[in-house]
């Protein structure tokens, strides 16, 4: 009401200011045409704690501008146009009202391109109406992210915004479906609707935004299969469905999206085996696949994508061995193949990988004695964890003793204090480091049998040391 009655008093300024010849208003020759100036002092005064922002910026696109608001001249015309909003923590000052809402006046504001509203709507309830935003047809950039209070549904009318190559919805409290017309949106280039609360299918739709480059619903309620449709997607660049619950096998269709550089489809119920195709991936530089019940061997063919530094497989159920085709993996910083049920030894060729940063191979069924360079282990440090297998161990006992506590979470081989430790378990199931550097010569498997000859052995030493007291 406050705001309503300041930008009357102001408007009846304006008027009193080009009655008497201060002001012009004959926006055919200048500055912006009187319904659009109104519309962006509406919008605002929607949105912003400051009650005095169209006195603040009577003439925004020129004389007083805000950073938050874009214009541009229309040439053949000589009128100056809204063509971007943008409310954000780069911009402090004023902050959005506690009672911010998305006015309708958008809708006098003909040639705007982007909105973007980023953390403005935090506790008053904001929803997606269909009529405003199947409005909104001249959109190019629609960015309404960190909104804890806009919830509700993705209207099907979104279809209408037909020229938009930017939509990203993240980190609001949005439900309900991805809506099927979703689709209709040919142009876009970059979908972002993660971090909500959005359920059902990925619509099959989604195959025909064939100008695509990044799709991320992570971070949802979505269900069932990946569409094969995805297929389609061939200037796809990032594809992240990670922390869903998806489910069912990965369509092998997923092989022709040869420009892809990442793929997170963790965090979900997706099972195995990894279908070959994929090894068509060339450009890949992201593959994560964590916590997934895959339970299935690690295919040879991702050491021919080449352009991989960091490949996570951590807690899919993985069997077999460790491909040494990883050795060609020369890009490699980060490989995570913890918490599987992986066997045999090591490939001591992951130790000439010249970039890699971070192994984890603990949790598994390893054996043996790791048998990589000097120079490599100084390099991992911490960042190398092989504890809890089936008795993995790293012979560093001279690089301990330069280099302190460094390696201490890993088990050690030390054959000439523990000839039986060798191969063996070093790292309980304890997460304490102290409690990991204790070497465990028997696990629970071994049966009771030797304990009891060890029991059978100290009553045998006792009784003698009676005797022999008695005897003296």
């Amino acid at each position: 009401m406050a705001f309503s009655s300041l930008l009357h008093g102001y408007v009846v300024f304006l008027v009193f200011l080009a009655a008497n010849g201060v002001f012009c208003v004959d926006y055919g020759g200048g500055d912006m045409e009187e319904d659009e100036l109104f519309g962006l002092f509406e919008v605002m005064g929607s949105l912003l704690d400051d009650p005095n922002w169209a006195q603040t910026h009577p003439l925004p696109c020129t004389e007083t501008p805000w950073p938050g608001v874009e214009c541009e001249l229309l040439e053949e015309t000589s009128i100056f146009h809204v063509t971007k909003i943008h409310i954000g923590e780069d911009i402090l000052t004023p902050p959005c009202k506690k009672s911010a809402k998305i006015s309708q006046s958008l809708l006098k504001l003909p040639y705007l391109r982007t909105l973007s509203l980023i953390s403005c709507f935090t506790e008053s309830q904001v929803v997606l109406t269909k009529q405003l935003l199947g409005s909104l047809s001249f959109l190019e950039h629609l960015a309404l992210e960190s909104n804890p209070t806009l919830s509700g549904e993705i209207p099907s009318s979104i279809s209408n915004l037909a020229y938009l190559n930017t939509l990203c919805l993240s980190q609001n409290n949005l439900s309900g479906e991805i809506p099927k017309e979703i689709g209709g949106l040919v142009n876009l280039k970059q979908l972002d609707l993660s971090h909500n609360s959005l359920s059902g299918l990925i619509p099959e739709e989604i195959g025909s935004l064939e100008k695509l480059e990044i799709l991320d619903l992570s971070w949802n309620l979505l269900q069932e299969m990946v569409p094969s449709s995805i297929s389609r997607l061939q200037l796809i660049e990032k594809i992240d469905l990670s922390s869903n619950k998806l489910q069912g096998k990965l369509p092998p269709e997923l092989g022709k999206l040869k420009t892809l550089v990442l793929l997170d489809l963790s965090h979900n119920f997706l099972s195995g085996p990894i279908p070959e195709n994929l090894s068509n991936l060339q450009k890949l530089e992201y593959l994560i696949m964590e916590d997934n019940p895959l339970n299935a061997r690690i295919p040879s063919f991702l050491g021919s994508l080449t352009q991989l530094t960091v490949l996570s497989f951590s807690g899919c159920g993985l069997i077999g061995s460790i491909p040494t085709t990883f050795s060609s993996l020369t890009n490699l910083t980060a490989l995570s193949l913890d918490n599987n049920s992986l066997n045999g030894t090591v490939p001591p060729e992951l130790g000439t990988l010249p970039r890699l940063d971070t192994l984890n191979l603990s949790r598994n069924q390893l054996i043996g004695e790791l048998t990589f360079p000097q120079a490599f282990m100084n390099r991992l440090g911490q960042r190398l964890d092989i504890r809890e297998n089936n008795g993995l161990c790293a012979n560093q006992e001279e690089h301990v003793r330069n280099t302190s506590s460094k390696f201490s979470q890993n088990p050690t081989c030390s054959s000439a204090l523990f000839p039986s430790a060798r191969n063996k378990t070093l790292a309980g199931p304890s997460p304490d480091p102290a409690q990991n550097m204790k070497p465990k010569l028997y696990n629970g498997s071994i049966s009771s049998k030797g304990y009891d000859l060890g029991r059978e052995f100290v009553l045998i030493l006792g009784l003698m040391f009676l005797f022999l007291l008695f005897v003296s």
